[in-house]
């Protein structure tokens, strides 16, 4: 499972023209799923992702968690995250997770996110989304449950 968490001051989805979710401060996270993830792989990437120290202090230090801030997660699944590009000019997605396995991954990792008392904005899974975003910093990092 892969993360591509930006640090954000203020975030949006939108879906057929409609806003799904927007959040103010906070994290957004593009998630991928592939073939053999568990919900082990979500629980890791949920604990690192909440209590990751990338916010900054008074002193302008990134000392502070997602927790320590009171910011929200805007959550997008990201089938992308898994593309092969060894071959070719075409990406290939055959290492993603197939939509059944990786929208109840997704579902449940969201899920894990709110267990922690922070409030999770989403897309809607398999829809095309357009996600609009500052990043501030710019603070962006990739977190892969295969590094657990």
């Amino acid at each position: 499972m892969k993360a591509v968490i930006q640090r954000a001051a203020d975030a949006s989805v939108t879906v057929g023209g409609t806003e799904t979710g927007a959040i103010d401060h906070g994290l957004v996270v593009l998630l991928g799923v592939t073939h053999d993830d568990t919900k082990e792989d979500a629980d890791y990437l949920v604990n690192k992702l909440v209590h990751l120290r990338i916010f900054d202090d008074e002193n302008g230090k990134m000392n502070h968690s997602l927790k320590d801030v009171a910011g929200e997660v805007l959550s997008i699944s990201q089938f992308t995250l898994y593309a092969d590009t060894k071959k070719g000019r075409r990406p290939n997605y055959m290492n993603a997770a197939k939509p059944d396995q990786a929208n109840e991954l997704y579902q449940y990792f969201n899920q894990l996110i709110a267990q922690h008392d922070i409030h999770v904005k989403t897309g809607e899974f398999g829809e095309m989304m357009q996600v609009r975003l500052t990043n501030s910093g710019p603070v962006t990092i990739i977190l892969d449950s295969d590094d657990k």
